[in-house]
């Protein structure tokens, strides 16, 4: 389960050029610890904004990496906007196409496609550019 991780933090520019957003092609793995250390062994602590998987349902999740030892604060919850909304409501609010929801607090949201989670993940990073 750590060669995933390993392999998926070294790709990431690939994944996103901006090398804030890791994509694992299953989920069902514990990925925070393994990434919280990848992160520290490469001198990359708090880069990792989201991890996109996909679901046992065949749905794409986007999941805010945790701030580590602080409970359930994420490094750059989702939009506040966006959080709450459910399927085409927040399809219509985000203009991407297949969103499923995104919780309350901003910590996941999901995307029948994987293409449309990689849309969220990158657009909740665009919306918060002044944070970053």
């Amino acid at each position: 389960k750590a060669v995933v991780s390993t392999q998926s933090t070294g790709s990431r520019h690939e994944t996103d050029t901006s090398g804030r957003i890791v994509k694992f092609s299953q989920g069902g793995c514990p990925w925070k610890e393994h990434l919280y250390t990848l992160e520290a062994g490469a001198g990359l602590e708090g880069q990792v904004q989201y991890v996109v998987y996909s679901d046992s349902n065949g749905s794409w999740r986007i999941q805010c990496v945790g701030v580590k030892g602080e409970g359930f604060k994420s490094r750059l919850p989702l939009p506040e906007q966006w959080r709450g909304i459910r399927d085409e409501k927040l399809s219509e609010l985000t203009g991407i196409p297949d969103c499923i929801f995104v919780h309350a607090s901003g910590f996941i949201g999901g995307n029948k496609t994987e293409d449309g989670a990689m849309r969220m993940a990158r657009d909740a990073l665009k919306l918060a550019g002044a944070e970053l």
